[in-house]
Order: structure tokens, then C-alpha cells, then sequence
């Protein structure tokens, strides 16, 4: 039976920071649902947040509160903003590179809800920047095993303290897995929705195994709309982030006649409601965001990835406008972790997505997530070395613990059941069902729509 002092779940940003952050003389097993890069952290386009001065520490505290709708934890909002320093430094040790100016300096960008350019990038796809250089000293470490393809299906629980998990390996077997402690780190719910920036594979699992196991939620019905995602005639394929940046230097967004409506730097959900407004008033489905606005030096250089990509969808955005729709972003609630990350479950922490500390309250501010996940896992790694627990749960023992083999080897009625009680926890039986529907819109067949009408 396999035996590891932390079990993380998950391989993004979060989990591969904790990972990192913990004593070199632990052993270590890492797992993911899926390959190696296919978290969402690799996905991130925009940026991450740093505390660029303590003068602008106050405005970075009320512009995380005012996107948040004043919901948000506020001791979880200090602690982020003040750890952002330290973050930043052990990211550039580990060789991530964000973008400088011709004298070596870091380069700031600005997004919508920010008071100021405190935003750190790498071109347009900071995510896959920071997550790839962790990713990479992690593969370095003797003490750390990656497994991949491989799934949590339960938990191994008694007397509310976790001893580990049971998983689904690539192979389809099925095995128990000791280990000291466990961490989720296992990301959002956006495969739960049919139109989401998320990879497809992420679908709450967290949430269905806290509420068969007791494990406390916070805010399950907090989910974020992105309002800019390249509008596509497949639903079935994952959504585009047009990212927040372009808006922050300068891209503007039409109704059906090529007129303004909106403010573009608007937090997310209030500029996500006024697009579904102006798409209903306009009876289409799309709005238009211009890019041709931002200089065509910066716009190349800055956005590469979202310029290639609109391209090799039939669209050059330097000379045209772009259609674009709202799709689920974000998970703002999950499991209620405290300061140091730890769930209501002994031996249980939740980081990253997965987890819920308040910080983002109602609504998250542009690019808060990468900086959020990493400091409240580095926080994790930090009380799991402090606490050091000692004792695994004894091996006849652990059958007692789990269904019968065969329910787990049900691969597909068993994702089903995690599915619907997810699905449930956010509130999807309520109003949050109809929220949802109104951004599935009606893509089908309505083929490509010509952008050279506007502008």
C-alpha cells in the first residue's frame, strides 16, 4: 500500500508551490486528473498582482474590496497584499520572467477595477510562465512524485481527520493511498457549465467529496462570469479568454452599431451584466471588442498568443473588430479554509481555486487568483511543517474506511453521482441554475459573423 508523508491533488500553481515550500526531507506525491499542464493556472493570461509600494497598499486593499462587493474577509485580503513581496522574489528565483522595460525594470499593467498599474505579466500568458518554471524545480526534487491521469474518487476519513485518499490510476485501477496529510488543490468547477474558460475535466470534485464527508463549504454559490471570451459557433470547445489587459490598455467594446455603452474597466460582473443587457437589447449574441485601439507595437508584443489566436480563427485584430461573449471564469467559493489553509477536517487543506479564504468576496479583481493561490499555499506548507504529524492510519484499517471495490470501479456512475452533488452545492437547483443558462446563449449554427461591419 502506498504511503506518502502529503498528498497533494492537483498540479497547478497551487499544489506545485506547496509542494515546493515543504521541508526537502518530506515524501511528497503530487497526482493530476489530467496531463501535467492542463490545470487552469497554465491558462492565466492577464497577470498577477503585487504590492508595488506601501503606498499603494490602501488602494489595493478597497479595489479588492470594492470588486468583491465589500464581502470579502478582510485579514484575508491584508495577508495576501502583504506576502505579495516575498511571493514575487521566490518566483524570480525559480526563474520565472515577467516583462521588463529597455533598463531592466519590471513592467506594471493595469485591469478593469484596478485604481493602479500593479500588475505583473509575461507577454499573454503569465499563467503558463510562473506554473511552467514551478513546475519545473518541482520535477527537480528528489523528495516529490508526479503522477498523472490519475484521480481522487474518496477520501480516507475517520472521526473527522483525512488519512489520505483513494484514487483512480490511468490503468483504471483503483487503490488506497496513505499519507499524513492531503492537500486539495484540485482547481475549479468549470466543467460543470457549458460554457466555461476552464478545462473540461474540472468538475468540483472537492465540493461532492466535503459534503459526503462533512467537510465545511463557503460561499458554494460564488461563481464568476469572465464578460470578454471569443465568441465560437462550437460550445462544446473551451472558451477563449480575451483577456481583461486588453481592456486595461485600451481595447473598447461596440453594441450592434458600432456605438460605446459601457465603461470597459467595470468589475468583472457588473461589465458581465451590462454586455447580457446590450446583447438582449441588441438581439444578438455577441458584442464587439476593438483591439485596434492599443498601439500595434504593444498590442503584438503585449498580446501574441490572443492575436495568433484570433487569427487562426479568421480574425485580424489590427485591422477588424472581434465578437465576444461571457463564459464562467472563476470559482470564488469552495471549501472554507482558514489563514493557514487548513479545512474543517484535521489533516485536510484546500489551496488555490479549490479553496474558499474569503479573499475575493462576491466577485474576484483581475488577476488576484495566481497571487491568492500561491500565498495561502505557501501558508499551507508552512502549518503542515509546523504541525508535523507523525502517524499514518493503521493499514487494516483502511478497508473499513471505503466502499465496496466495486462501487469505486463504476468509473462513470460514480463521476455522475460527484457531478450532480456538485452541481447541487452550487446552488444550480436554484437561481444560480438560471444564471447559467443565460450565458449558454444560442451559438448554433449562426456560422461566422463578419466583423468588418463595425469600424
Amino acid at each position: 500500500m502506498k504511503r506518502t508523508d502529503v498528498l497533494i491533488v492537483g498540479t497547478g500553481c497551487s499544489g506545485l508551490y506547496c509542494a515546493l515550500q515543504l521541508p526537502k526531507d518530506m515524501q511528497i506525491l503530487m497526482i493530476s486528473k489530467s496531463d501535467l499542464e492542463s490545470s487552469d493556472s497554465f491558462l492565466a493570461q492577464g497577470g498577477m498582482c503585487t504590492l508595488r509600494s506601501d503606498d499603494d497598499f490602501e488602494s489595493f486593499f478597497q479595489d479588492t474590496l470594492k470588486a468583491g462587493h465589500y464581502e470579502n474577509d478582510r485579514e484575508s485580503v491584508k495577508i495576501m497584499i502583504q506576502s505579495s513581496k516575498a511571493v514575487v522574489e521566490d518566483l524570480l528565483s525559480y526563474g520565472t520572467e515577467f516583462d521588463r522595460d529597455e533598463e531592466g525594470n519590471l513592467l506594471y499593467t493595469r485591469e478593469g477595477a484596478h485604481s493602479n498599474n500593479r500588475i505583473l505579466f509575461h507577454e499573454d500568458i503569465t499563467g503558463k510562465e510562473i506554473t511552467s518554471s514551478l513546475l519545473g524545480k518541482v520535477r527537480e526534487r528528489s523528495n516529490i512524485t508526479l503522477m498523472e491521469y490519475t484521480t481522487m474518487i474518496d477520501i480516507l476519513e475517520k472521526d473527522n481527520r483525512c488519512f489520505g485518499a483513494v484514487l483512480r490510476n490511468e490503468d483504471g485501477s483503483v487503490e488506497p493511498v496513505l499519507a499524513k496529510t492531503t492537500v486539495w488543490a484540485c482547481g475549479g468547477v468549470g466543467g460543470l457549465f457549458p460554457h466555461s474558460t476552464n478545462f473540461k475535466h474540472l468538475t468540483g470534485d472537492t465540493l461532492a467529496l466535503a459534503q459526503k464527508h462533512g467537510v465545511a463549504l463557503r460561499n458554494p454559490d460564488y461563481v464568476q462570469i469572465h464578460p470578454t471570451t471569443l465568441y465560437q459557433k462550437d460550445s462544446k470547445e473551451r472558451s477563449f479568454l480575451i483577456s481583461e489587459s486588453v481592456r486595461g490598455e485600451g481595447a473598447k467594446l461596440y453594441d450592434k452599431n458600432g456605438n460605446r455603452f459601457v465603461d470597459e474597466l467595470l468589475p468583472r460582473d457588473l461589465l458581465t451584466k451590462a454586455i447580457l443587457e446590450q446583447m438582449e437589447k441588441d438581439k444578438t449574441d455577441y458584442v464587439w471588442e476593438d483591439l485596434r485601439t492599443i498601439p500595434k507595437e504593444e498590442l503584438l508584443r503585449h498580446f501574441p498568443n490572443i492575436v495568433e489566436h484570433c487569427k487562426e480563427m479568421g480574425y485580424d485584430v489590427t485591422k477588424e473588430c472581434i465578437p465576444v461573449v461571457p463564459a464562467q471564469h472563476y470559482y470564488m467559493g469552495g471549501i472554507k479554509v482558514n489563514y493557514s489553509s487548513r479545512t474543517t477536517m484535521e489533516a485536510l487543506y484546500a489551496v488555490g481555486e479549490a479553496a474558499c479564504n474569503g479573499v475575493h468576496g462576491r466577485n474576484r479583481l483581475a488577476s488576484n487568483s495566481l497571487l491568492e493561490s500561491l500565498v495561502f499555499a505557501k501558508r499551507a506548507a508552512k502549518d503542515i511543517e509546523k504541525k508535523q504529524i507523525c502517524q499514518y492510519l493503521p493499514e487494516e484499517e483502511v478497508h473499513e474506511l471505503m466502499l465496496p471495490m466495486e462501487e469505486y470501479l463504476q468509473g462513470e456512475k460514480l463521476e455522475q453521482e460527484y457531478r450532480e452533488i456538485a452541481l447541487n452545492a452550487l446552488g444550480q437547483n436554484g437561481k444560480s441554475r438560471s444564471k447559467v443558462e443565460k450565458i449558454s446563449f444560442h451559438h448554433v449554427n449562426l456560422g461566422k459573423v463578419d466583423s468588418r461591419k463595425i469600424g
